[in-house]
């Protein structure tokens, strides 16, 4: 494997040029499944199986499962932000600082029980956009564009699938 198949094992993002209603509940389910098919992956593990890496260099199980949380915290406030204000300019942060902040030395399963709670609010707030919700948009700074709610609904299904993907690979190919 290359590096870029080690990093983007279900593929990079591409954004579909027709979004449909099956593609939306498609990526929904994704996030609604994401945090019981993450505690499949980690549950009987020993803690220093969860220090296994995606790739040399890359994030152990452990820090996957933290930047999820932080990351999918974003993204929930983001979809709220674009539901009630005019085409809000989001706040980024840096993942990777966040990733080496202190509490990533907790045990995974706390940001495992975060994201369970997370993704069943976000989960029923996503099914319950309609057609306009859906069409809302943010501002995302870094890459000056506009992201509809629906274009984040994709982004978040494909990075449920991405680490999700990273968490398998730890662990088949051990690094």
């Amino acid at each position: 494997m290359n590096l870029d198949e080690l990093k983007y094992p279900v593929g990079r993002f591409v954004k579909p040029t027709f979004i449909t209603k099956e593609t939306i509940d498609s990526a929904i389910s994704d996030i609604e499944n994401f945090p019981s098919l993450v505690k499949a992956e980690i549950q009987n593990h020993e803690e220093h199986e969860l220090q296994l890496r995606y790739r040399p260099e890359g994030w152990t199980i452990s820090q996957v499962v933290h930047h999820c949380a932080d990351s999918h915290i974003n993204s929930y406030m983001r979809f709220k932000l674009a539901l009630t204000e005019n085409v809000p300019t989001i706040k980024p942060y840096e993942e990777s600082l966040w990733a080496e902040l202190p509490d990533n030395q907790l045990s995974p399963f706390v940001s495992l029980q975060l994201l369970e709670a997370l993704h069943a609010r976000w989960v029923y707030l996503l099914k319950t956009l309609n057609e306009e919700d859906l069409n809302k948009e943010f501002i995302h700074p870094e890459q000056s564009e506009k992201i509809s709610l629906k274009e984040n609904i994709l982004i978040y299904g494909w990075h449920c699938q991405h680490h999700l993907a990273h968490i398998r690979q730890a662990k088949e190919l051990r690094f």
